[in-house]
């Protein structure tokens, strides 16, 4: 991280300088990716590390904007630290292990996530989780819902059957659970999704409500309302984008209808991936508003996800997303005090402030983060990452290039 901040700054002074920086100082894609896998790597960690050996609960702080030692929070923030850990990480496990140092990385990964699933499911286990007291045991089993069917071979098809048996004991349990009229909508919907696709056997009830409520929280160019009310924010990101176009998808793969919705959201996907890229300037920064910020560079998911898709906009190319992506975790990155002493993810959105905190945000919470690493599900060998550097919309606007294209709504 302090090379690439070394070459950051000497592209500034360059840069304010009057000098043009060569694309040839600039990281190549192999470099990229190694910065985004070292990068992951020591986000999930502290979690993985901890669970696959049973002691998440007894070493993971518990941080909350209380600062009380035993907040409520702590009830549920093991299985959110678990699920969004595995919905970030999961596309790159699910390359699976080879002879390369990456792949025999991704090996020791695919064996810790397994361990720390089996731990969580296990009532004998201390690291048991939660996934009845309160609502939020709902939110974070579709976030891990979500992570398995990113990763079906390699961590649902490592699960021993004992494992699995115990997965699906626990989102019986969670049915129970009524969600919110929001974005928690797709909390169930997307549990049920789950279940069709790694078991066979679902409730098509939640899916169709949430399907239902989303056609009418449309409020078009590509934002749907967190509800009635469209409330700006990430959350189209962090949830509705990502969860209602995978529910879809899959119920399209099981013949289960949707077609014209399904074709609508996919519009609807590429154009707010389209609207995410031209939302980071030159520099790496983007617009800090709405709740949950704390999630950090998690509020791209879409962008990440259309890259991994290969659903990106025709006038945006993979490699310009993953410059934009890598400046964008960079900025975060240069920052001081985003990690505790033992490595642990402190409040925060850049660096350490605990009062951009939410109340139900704690320490578990902030592993959503991992979302912007979705992309490393490309091979090393895709365009995303073997297409030399490219400037993104943000950066070559406001250096007056003349090939920047018009911005432009859609009606879908």
């Amino acid at each position: 991280m302090k090379k690439r901040v070394y070459i950051i700054l000497i592209c500034l002074s360059l840069y304010f300088a009057g000098e043009c920086v060569p694309v040839s100082a600039q990281p190549t894609g192999a470099e990229d990716r190694t910065y985004w896998v070292e990068t992951l790597t020591q986000i999930v960690d502290p979690v993985l590390k901890q669970m696959s050996k049973g002691k998440l609960r007894k070493k993971m702080p518990v941080e909350t904007l209380s600062g009380a030692k035993k907040p409520s929070n702590a009830r549920t923030t093991h299985l959110e630290a678990l699920g969004r850990t595995l919905t970030g990480l999961a596309p790159w496990l699910e390359l699976g292990p080879d002879e390369t140092p990456e792949g025999k990385l991704r090996a020791k990964y695919i064996e810790m996530v397994c361990l720390s699933i089996k731990n969580g499911f296990d009532p004998q286990s201390p690291d048991y989780l939660n996934f009845t007291v309160t609502r939020q045991p709902l939110v974070d089993a579709a976030f891990l819902c979500h992570g398995l069917i990113r990763a079906p071979r390699q961590v649902w098809g490592n699960l021993d059957e004992q494992t699995k048996k115990n997965f699906v004991t626990e989102m019986n349990n969670i049915r129970k659970i009524k969600p919110v009229e929001s974005n928690w909508l797709l909390f169930s919907a997307m549990v049920e999704a789950a279940m069709l696709e790694l078991t066979g056997d679902w409730n098509p009830a939640p899916v169709e409500y949430a399907i239902m409520r989303f056609k009418e929280w449309y409020a078009g160019d590509a934002w749907y309302g967190d509800g009635p009310d469209l409330h700006f924010d990430y959350y189209n990101s962090y949830v509705i984008h990502p969860m209602l176009y995978d529910i879809l998808r899959i119920m399209q793969k099981h013949g289960k209808g949707e077609d014209a919705f399904f074709s609508a959201e996919t519009k609807r996907f590429i154009r707010y991936a389209q609207q995410q890229e031209r939302l980071i300037s030159p520099d790496g920064a983007y617009p800090v508003v709405g709740r949950s910020i704390a999630y950090r560079f998690g509020a791209f998911q879409v962008l990440s996800q259309a890259a991994l898709q290969h659903n990106l906009p025709d006038n945006v190319t993979p490699a310009q997303v993953r410059c934009a992506l890598t400046a964008v975790i960079d900025r975060h990155m240069s920052v001081d005090g985003n990690f505790d002493s033992k490595g642990w993810l402190t409040l925060g959105f850049c660096g350490h402030q605990p009062e951009v905190a939410e109340r139900y945000i704690s320490t578990g919470s902030l592993y959503l983060c991992t979302a912007v690493f979705l992309a490393l599900g490309l091979p090393a060998d895709d365009e995303f990452w073997s297409a030399p550097y490219t400037e993104w919309s943000g950066k070559r606007a406001w250096q007056g290039d003349s090939s920047v294209k018009l911005d432009k709504a859609i009606k879908q």
